[in-house]
């Protein structure tokens, strides 16, 4: 009932309201250059309205990583750079490319959503239809921005943890072109480079890389080196077919290789991922620029298989997952004191997986597919000065669980001439099984759709005329019906842990109620000219809220964690800098009995421009070599040093 109501009043708040200043209006995929703060952080945001809106007016918390901050972080891998951020932790099964879960405010790893130049990135034939980050290299990154809480309004009913929307570069001069290449240790090395240009009426861009690593074992008491390569590239190209018309696609590849161990025990076992995204669209502008219009497909394609040359069928898994997205958005500046943001998508996703066994080497696969219908409209209003009213609603059509709607509203108090901003949002999730949960060898028809409900509130206080900024931010959620992977015994009458007869080890339910709530801090100080001071501690009390696991904390989930950095640049232009990351222990059972242990490292980073063209850069990685866990009895990466250069033409 409750739910009912927050979902038909959540427009209401909005439309009573007196109408916001319309910005102009763009699309999610968009590179917003904007204004930066001390960190380079942009003050413009996509992900939060689907539209260029100053970070003042958004009620949402969003962090936004722009491309000289990027760069700053000497990052490879997509995952380690996040969990820099407030919020964000991830688990990984070994080293880069490895399985790898992204955990936003506690949330499970699929109730985040990832998009690269607005294209879902969630991948129907995995276990729980997420997306694996662990083959996402930074490469050609221009662009990240992190919203932490519910966006489902915009984003999909399963954007319930937060969104990750990552922008790859677009050329802004007639003609660049660039180059980079590090290594160090382990034998890594990394090599990508990139051209584009932007004239009036065409905008290009291609780039490409290769990353190899030999690697560590990813059996914490292993010998055996598990490696790594991955090979990249992407691409862009926009037409202007008339002053108001302009025609786009873009395009990311990746294919990769990494080594991995069996549970416990060193194995000759490696995976192969190839990874499409495609993007096509038509961008329309109308009234004068104050309706802008975008129809677009978005396509993805993920293909895997595991082999284990130890066996005489070497084939140990193989699955391929594809979704198929038609969608409309219209931004309307309906007049100069209220802009709106609407749409619709058609979704298709496949799956099919198989896991192939000596008994039986000709397996046949399981295949399962979905189609989701949807329409989204959001408003936003300025009743008062500075005062920023947002208000959504998301209807979804699902083939197999019918029609849903959701609510979200969010505010935005700005006062003080902007130095101090109040927010506070409420957010509804529903997320549907996954094909995998559904039709896989361990899939139950039976599951219920999951059901949340996330809200947050904080504060934003700028000191000392801008040189200082501190945030707070209390969240908290709740969810129903969340579903785990429930494990057969032997001796078990369970008939779901025998279908058809035949035993299996376990299958989908819906086991939990969970609940999660915390605190984000949030600091940032330039004391002098040229040193800059970063720092985010979150408090996270993530815990099942039912059965024989109620009260304990979820698996993987760390209570505390935090980031410091410092940064100097020097007068003859050298960059310095040290990065300390803290995580607080955390269980690697639902029982809580096995604990995996706190740890803290130390990253030591500087660079060098020679000239105006070409930079040299290096880092120490871990630097005291903290011996440390994410995952119980998976390796992690110790002390290692790397040394690259970059060169732009």
């Amino acid at each position: 009932m409750i739910r009912a109501f927050l979902s038909s009043t959540a427009l209401a708040s909005v439309l009573i309201a007196n109408p916001v200043l319309a910005r102009d209006q763009q699309a999610p995929e968009a590179d917003v250059a904007g204004r930066a703060g001390a960190n380079g952080v942009a003050e413009l945001v996509v992900t939060a309205t689907r539209a260029a809106t100053p970070i003042e007016k958004i009620g949402a918390s969003v962090t936004v990583l722009t491309e000289p901050v990027i760069k700053a972080s000497q990052a490879v891998v997509v995952t380690e750079l996040l969990a820099q951020q407030p919020s964000v932790s991830f688990a990984r099964n070994g080293g880069p490319g490895s399985a790898t879960s992204l955990y936003i405010r506690g949330a499970e790893s699929q109730h985040a959503v990832v998009l690269i130049d607005g294209v879902k990135l969630n991948d129907p034939s995995s276990t729980q239809g997420g997306f694996n980050s662990g083959n996402l290299l930074v490469g050609d990154i221009a662009r990240i921005e992190i919203l932490r809480g519910a966006q489902s309004t915009l984003w999909g009913s399963q954007a319930i943890g937060g969104v990750v929307n990552i922008v790859t570069a677009d050329p802004t001069v007639p003609f660049t072109s660039s180059v980079e290449a590090e290594g160090g240790a382990r034998d890594t090395a990394y090599l990508r480079g990139a051209i584009g240009g932007a004239t009036d009426k065409v905008t290009w861009r291609a780039a490409g890389g290769y990353y190899t690593t030999d690697g560590f074992s990813s059996y914490k008491f292993g010998t055996e080196k598990d490696g790594y390569q991955n090979a990249g590239a992407s691409g862009r190209l926009r037409v202007k077919l008339a002053d108001n018309v302009s025609a786009e696609v873009r395009s990311v590849y990746s294919r990769g290789k990494n080594d991995f161990d069996g549970f416990n025990v060193d194995s000759p076992e490696f995976g192969r991922t190839k990874e499409l995204v495609v993007y096509s669209g038509l961008n329309v502008a109308l009234l004068d620029g104050r309706w802008n219009n975008r129809i677009g497909f978005g396509y993805t394609d993920t293909d895997r298989q595991n082999y284990n040359p130890a066996r005489s069928v070497p084939l140990t898994f193989d699955a391929a997952g594809k979704n198929r997205r038609w969608e409309y958005q219209g931004a309307l500046a309906i007049s100069d004191l209220v802009s709106a943001t609407f749409g619709a998508e058609h979704e298709r996703a496949t799956m099919r997986t198989r896991s192939p066994s000596v008994a039986q080497p000709l397996v046949p696969f399981r295949t399962g597919r979905v189609g989701v219908d949807s329409l989204y409209g959001q408003l936003r209003a300025e009743p008062v000065k500075g005062l920023s009213l947002t208000g959504g609603l998301r209807y979804e059509d699902h083939d197999t669980y019918g029609s849903h709607t959701l609510g979200q509203v969010a505010a935005a108090w700005a006062v003080n001439d902007g130095d101090t901003v109040l927010r506070a949002s409420f957010g509804q999730g529903f997320r549907a099984p996954g094909l995998y949960e559904l039709y896989s060898e361990y899939g139950n028809v039976g599951l219920s759709p999951e059901t949340f409900d996330s809200w947050d509130a904080g504060v934003e206080q700028r000191l000392l005329g801008g040189k200082a900024r501190v945030s707070a931010t209390w969240f908290h959620r709740q969810a129903d019906n969340e579903i785990r992977f429930f494990s057969c015994s032997s001796t078990s009458s369970d008939p779901l842990c025998r279908p058809g007869g035949t035993f299996r080890f376990g299958y989908y339910s819906n086991l939990q109620k969970t609940k999660a709530q915390g605190l984000e801090l949030i600091g940032e100080l330039k004391p002098v000219q040229g040193l800059t001071l970063t720092g985010n501690y979150t408090y996270t009390d993530a815990e099942s809220d039912s059965g024989a696991s109620k009260g304990k904390q979820l698996t993987r989930r760390p209570k505390t964690m935090g980031n410091l950095s410092a940064t100097y640049r020097w007068p003859v232009g050298l960059s310095t800098g040290v990065a300390v990351r803290y995580v607080g222990k955390t269980y690697n059972n639902d029982a809580n009995t096995q604990v995996v242990a706190s740890y803290a490292t130390v990253d030591l980073r500087a660079s060098y421009p020679i000239n105006e063209n070409l930079e040299v850069f290096g880092r120490v990685e871990n630097a005291f070599d903290k011996d440390y866990q994410t995952i119980l009895n998976y390796g992690t990466p110790g002390r290692g040093a790397f040394v690259g250069l970059r060169a732009r033409f």
